[in-house]
């Protein structure tokens, strides 16, 4: 009999608990013989996000941590910068000092967001030129002969390594390839060899 007396009166304190409402919200805890111990606000049994308790706002909602990048090339003070996560290139260009006189200042996209452990570099106004006429070049599918590597310069119909070798040398002692032309000064490169690539190469 005591025993269902227990039992009833367990049930009826959690159905209280789970079902009151009205100003305060509390429920009253009983021991094993009925006996009422005491009487705990609801507020006690709730709970929120971990990060929501610390914090007091969610885990998103967090301001962004720190990045460090590397900024080198045409600016003032080259290093390393530790700058908000938030940050655009520009503002890492201008912790380095700014550009000097010599940078390509339209070369890079200052607008762009940067990531941790990122090497920014402003190439000097000479350097962006050949890095754009390069892109060009890649783009058209032509072999550059004065920039190409040995394994770009062995793509090109009848030229060997040891051709793409002589290419390199030349280029080398006279400062560079003037004209497509230029390339059948080469022992080996005559005018039938010529005439197969010429629409494969430029300057």
């Amino acid at each position: 009999m005591m025993k269902g007396i227990r039992i009833i009166l367990c049930a009826l304190a959690v159905l209280q608990l789970l079902f009151c409402t009205g100003c305060e919200k509390k429920a009253l805890l009983y021991d094993s013989s009925g006996t009422q111990k005491a009487e705990v606000s609801e507020e006690a049994f709730q709970t929120e996000p971990l990060e929501t308790r610390e914090n007091g706002n969610p885990a998103e909602a967090q301001e962004p941590g720190l990045i460090c990048v590397y900024v080198c090339g045409e600016v003032k003070a080259p290093g390393v910068y530790e700058l908000p996560a938030s940050s655009r290139i520009g503002e890492a260009v201008e912790a380095a000092g700014g550009m000097t006189e010599e940078a390509a200042d339209t070369f890079l996209n200052l607008a762009g967001h940067m990531t941790d452990g990122q090497k920014i570099e402003v190439p000097s106004r000479e350097d962006a030129k050949a890095l754009e006429e390069q892109q060009e070049q890649q783009e058209s599918g032509l072999v550059n002969l004065n920039t190409a590597a040995k394994e770009q310069l062995m793509t090109l119909t009848g030229i060997g390594e040891s051709k793409a070798e002589d290419i390199l040398n030349y280029r080398e002692q006279n400062g560079g390839f003037r004209t497509k032309e230029d390339l059948m000064q080469i022992p080996g490169i005559k005018e039938r060899v010529f005439e197969k690539i010429k629409d494969q190469i430029t300057v």
